[in-house]
């Protein structure tokens, strides 16, 4: 089933701070090292830790929902089972539009998420992307909303899990890193709605959301070129690679970003599987992420009319 929410509002942030805050605890090797990652080691057990979490965002009238995943529930759809994993999809085009202005790009890790997991020892873990992973790879330095953003998503993740915020050894990656981008031979819509077309038609995938960035910057009065996303998945495909490192749930379901440039061109980009075997180290699963990469690199160029 197709949903489709609307994209209003995050947060009303109480302060900022510097994009990487030197209070911020460096894991050692053998702890979570996802690169451009912060997460925290909750002290309650992963129902409350979830509760916790989306009953901060849901008590606050300034804070929308985009879209919540069930990753271990899809995994039993299929035969499959995960240990206990979630993740939540929620922003704010006030903060998160400047992003897209500097780089339109960074719509493809917009809106904000956390994922929630339970491991084999029964350890809870709340994990996002930070914000200077965010600012390294979309080149998004100076951009006045990073700071309020980076203060967001820390105090959320502390208030529900009651812990401190830890960070990966390496938070920079490389401009454009793990993202492949292709240009379409025809308009926007067309390229959009071709791809969604292939998408809701393929019995394998499932829609799980899709926001008009531009849209939700015109309604609080900002400006953006055409940008949309669609989030889509295939828990066949998704759920042996979170088997093998749950943190893959970050980077799942799978994401979609159409957007048009400043010269006019429109653009398919998503997340290469290949790059993101490597950020959570996935051992194995040579098959799975080929039948991935095929399936991304056929949608786009489907859309692209190529």
């Amino acid at each position: 089933m197709i949903k489709i929410i609307s994209f209003f509002s995050f947060l009303l942030i109480l302060n900022s701070c510097n994009n990487d805050d030197p209070g911020d605890v460096v894991l050692s090797s053998e702890e979570l090292n996802i690169s451009g990652t912060k997460y925290a080691e909750s002290k309650n057990n992963f129902d409350n830790t979830y509760a916790i979490f989306k009953d901060s965002l849901t008590a606050n009238e300034a804070i929308s929902i985009v879209a919540e995943v069930d990753h271990a529930a899809n995994a039993r759809t299929v035969g499959r089972v995960l240990n206990p994993t979630k993740i939540v999809f929620f922003g704010n085009p006030v903060l998160g539009t400047p992003l897209m202005q500097k780089n339109q790009l960074a719509g493809l890790d917009l809106p904000q998420k956390v994922v929630f997991f339970q491991n084999s020892s029964n350890t809870v873990y709340a994990l996002y992307n930070s914000v200077p992973y965010l600012e390294s790879r979309y080149n998004l330095q100076g951009v006045a909303t990073l700071p309020q953003i980076s203060t967001a998503l820390e105090n959320l993740t502390q208030a529900a899990t009651s812990s401190e915020i830890n960070r990966a050894i390496e938070l920079a990656v490389e401009i454009g890193e793990g993202v492949i981008t292709l240009e379409s031979a025809q308009d926007f819509e067309t390229t959009y709605s071709s791809l969604k077309s292939s998408i809701s038609t393929n019995e394998n995938l499932s829609i799980v959301a899709e926001l008009d960035h531009q849209a939700n910057a015109a309604s609080v009065d900002l400006e953006l070129r055409p940008t949309k996303i669609i989030i889509f998945g295939n828990p066949n495909l998704g759920s042996p690679l979170m088997q093998n490192k749950q943190t893959t749930g970050l980077d799942l379901p799978q994401k979609m970003l159409v957007w048009e440039a400043a010269n006019g061109t429109v653009n398919i980009s998503y997340n290469d599987p290949l790059y993101l075997a490597t950020r959570h180290k996935i051992e194995g699963n040579a098959d799975v992420l080929d039948q991935i990469s095929t399936a991304l690199d056929n949608l786009a160029k489907t859309a692209a009319g190529n």
